[in-house]
């Protein structure tokens, strides 16, 4: 009678065990892995956003950091864990530039209207 109560209390923990797995441990693992190639792919000339949010060129890497240019001149050492996003440098010169929103463009007409009036 005791061996069916100590399996039926375990059987919840192993599937406790079982959920938290395959739910939390291993995709994390894989996201892990990803970003980990990511980093071993970055080459010299390569776009990468940083987790700061700062875009740049990698100019050099080094063992645990890359020399990143965010401006014309504006050099900065990072360290290669605080890369979030590798982009090639044919993705950032082609990515879209951002529309005018529709406010904007719905004030332009009253400005105008206000010039007209004066």
């Amino acid at each position: 009678m005791q061996q069916g109560g100590l399996v039926g209390m375990l059987l919840p923990l192993a599937v406790f065990v079982v959920i938290f797995y395959f739910l939390i441990v291993r995709p994390q693992k894989k996201r892990q892995r990803q970003h980990e190639e990511m980093l071993a792919s970055i080459r010299k000339g390569d776009v990468v956003i940083t987790a700061g949010g700062f875009w740049g060129t990698v100019r050099e890497v080094k063992d645990d950091s890359f020399i990143i240019e965010i401006a014309d001149g504006v050099k900065v050492r990072i360290l290669k864990s605080s890369i979030q996003m590798k982009r090639s440098a044919v993705d950032a010169e082609t990515s879209p530039k951002p529309k005018k929103s529709e406010k904007a463009v719905e004030e332009k007409p009253v400005e105008e209207e206000t010039k007209k009036e004066n």
